[in-house]
């Protein structure tokens, strides 16, 4: 199987949420919590103004693997689902190629603390190994970001590393991080065991 995010038929559904690919309407409601230095601290790029904001959400190349979060009538988040190959020797990359997926998110902080991410991230999982067929997903995050590897071990992943003081955050300080991944037959013995909120 070769996995692709437009082989999804969207949108999903959850118990309380919306999620489906982000399109240009979407960029005011995702720039609304993106500009935010509580959100945006913890994000690889902070735009500094609306158009370059605007360029970046606007890229194919990254539009392709963003997905929006809805909730009522409102976007209140974002996911990342970007399709990779999996590590292996040269001549088994064949077989590994796009075998597993790299998450992220983002909420805005209104909406925080009532389990939307949560929700969210547990349904992409379950997108990514019962829909598209991965064998791995993996997400990682400055170990600082409290909230962020909380959700991952909520939705039952795994931390397997942690990288001491390994990247540059925009304050000046080298940081240390945490990364955490979930294999598809890990997901299928955690879907007898529920989710906390």
């Amino acid at each position: 199987m070769t996995a692709s995010l437009d082989e999804i038929d969207w949108p999903v559904r959850t118990r309380r949420l919306v999620i489906r690919p982000a399109v240009d309407d979407d960029e005011a409601a995702v720039w609304s919590y993106r500009k935010l230095a509580t959100t945006s601290t913890w994000l690889n790029t902070s735009h500094g103004d609306r158009a370059s904001f605007r360029k970046s959400f606007r890229d194919p190349v990254a539009r392709a693997n963003t997905l929006v979060i809805e909730h009522g009538d409102s976007v209140i988040g974002d996911l990342l689902v970007r399709i990779e190959d999996g590590v292996s020797q040269t001549e088994m990359r064949d077989k590994a190629a796009r075998t597993q997926a790299e998450i992220g998110w983002a909420l805005h902080p209104d909406h925080a603390g009532r389990g939307y991410a949560t929700e969210a991230v547990n349904d992409i999982l379950r997108v990514c190994f019962d829909e598209l067929g991965l064998r791995r997903v993996i997400a990682g995050c400055f170990s600082a970001n409290t909230e962020s590897w909380r959700l991952m071990e909520r939705v039952g992943m795994r931390r397997e590393r942690h990288t001491i003081r390994h990247a540059l955050h925009r304050s000046g300080e080298w940081m240390d991080g945490y990364g955490y991944a979930l294999l598809a037959e890990e997901w299928r013995v955690r879907l007898d065991q529920p989710v906390t909120q």
